[in-house]
């Protein structure tokens, strides 16, 4: 069930306020998420926004045609990924709001990309790159 939550980065220059669509948290393994994270991007899928308190701290970085990533000018931290169009998928950080205690690890995404030296307990449901891109193209939804 969605349910709107507060969100800041490390050093707090850069609050938010963002709908979550549900508690599962989101894994993706590609191998600009691991740089941009220095390991997977663990995501909560938001119904839209982010929405800034004081846009001066938030940088954008433009990752691909097709994709930005949201971050704190101020201390780095990763606040969001989302679709450049402003359409569609948004990931927030799952680092950057509170989470209730029963929240799961449910996806992995790029799993064709995840390096062998680390893996998750969690059995999760998993998609490789082709099968995520396909999927935001208007196969299955993700």
């Amino acid at each position: 069930m969605s349910h709107p939550v507060k969100g800041q980065c490390l050093c707090g220059a850069t609050k938010f306020a963002v709908t979550l669509k549900n508690s599962d948290v989101d894994a993706c393994h590609c191998a600009m998420c691991r740089s941009w994270s220095a390991g997977p991007f663990m995501g909560v899928v938001a119904t839209s926004g982010p929405e800034f308190e004081d846009e001066a701290s938030v940088g954008i970085y433009r990752s691909s045609e097709w994709a930005e990533r949201v971050f704190c000018k101020n201390c780095g931290s990763a606040i969001a990924w989302r679709m450049a169009d402003g359409q569609g998928h948004v990931a927030i950080s799952a680092g950057t709001v509170p989470l209730p205690d029963d929240a799961k690890l449910t996806l992995q995404v790029f799993i064709d990309q995840k390096p062998e030296f680390y893996s998750f307990a969690e059995k999760t449901k998993e998609m490789t790159g082709p099968e995520l891109i396909a999927a935001f193209s208007g196969g299955e939804g993700a």
